[in-house]
């Protein structure tokens, strides 16, 4: 099968690419550094000639609320229509777990306005949604930083793998259409500031951090489980230790 996708040379996209590929599968990793922008459109037509699936992994180039949900709709857009046009018959896609819940951030008010996109397009789709990834902590971390004090919301998180997440996308785009969301997380779960002060031991920072309840996650307060699945979803089967173990080559 002729597989697209969008976003094909980011930490997902070229893990999910190289996992189609050993399976038989010709696939594009199509981003505007190999001459495709879905903003623009450039590229998209002649990028999908011919081909049967497009796993959308694009993600905005800002997360200033206004620049963010304007990516998503214009993306989501022009992808859509080109997809028509070339006759693609499943569309997935990758979202994160809560984004319906969070409506004072405004990039998961964008994330939700291109699963609205993907929903009313006609084709069929399955849309992941996913916890945050481990590979992110240290910017979660870095987001709550007050003069060299790490304020942390208590809210529970389940991250995961970028290596599950690109087991999980490829397995969607194999199967059938769901017509719906998946929802993937890792296998362990626990406070938010508490992943990341175990993150931060391990990379030795010492800075302190304050677990505060009301502490802002990107702009928005969390409930207890904002960012958690609740039914349903798929874990992943890589632990924060071994996560830990490959990424730094120990």
């Amino acid at each position: 099968m002729k597989i697209v996708i969008i976003g094909g040379t980011g930490l997902v996209g070229s893990k999910a690419a190289e996992r189609l590929r050993k399976q038989g599968h010709e696939v594009i990793a199509a981003a505007p550094s190999t001459g495709v922008d879905t903003f623009t459109g450039a590229g998209l037509a002649n990028v999908l000639r011919g081909v049967e699936m497009v796993i959308d992994l694009a993600n905005s180039p800002s997360f200033e609320d206004r620049a963010v949900l304007e990516f998503f709709q214009m993306s989501g857009r022009n992808l859509i229509a080109a997809e028509k046009e070339a006759g693609v018959k499943h569309h997935v896609a990758l979202s994160i777990v809560g984004a319906d819940r969070l409506p004072e951030s405004g990039y998961m008010r964008a994330k939700v306005a291109q699963e609205k996109i993907i929903r009313e397009a006609g084709i069929p789709y399955t849309i992941v949604r996913s916890t945050q990834f481990l590979e992110f902590l240290g910017r979660i971390a870095q987001a709550g930083a007050v003069d060299g004090v790490l304020h942390l919301s208590t809210a529970c998180l389940q991250p995961i793998a970028s290596d599950d997440v690109a087991d999980f996308v490829a397995e969607a785009a194999l199967a059938a259409p769901a017509d719906g969301v998946i929802e993937i997380s890792g296998p362990e779960r626990a406070r938010l500031c508490d992943f990341v002060g175990r993150y931060l031991k391990v990379i030795g920072d010492a800075r302190t951090i304050v677990a505060d309840p009301q502490a802002r996650y990107f702009g928005t307060i969390l409930e207890d489980d904002s960012l958690v699945p609740a039914d349903d979803f798929l874990v992943g089967r890589i632990s924060f230790d071994q996560w830990f173990a490959t990424a730094s080559g120990t």
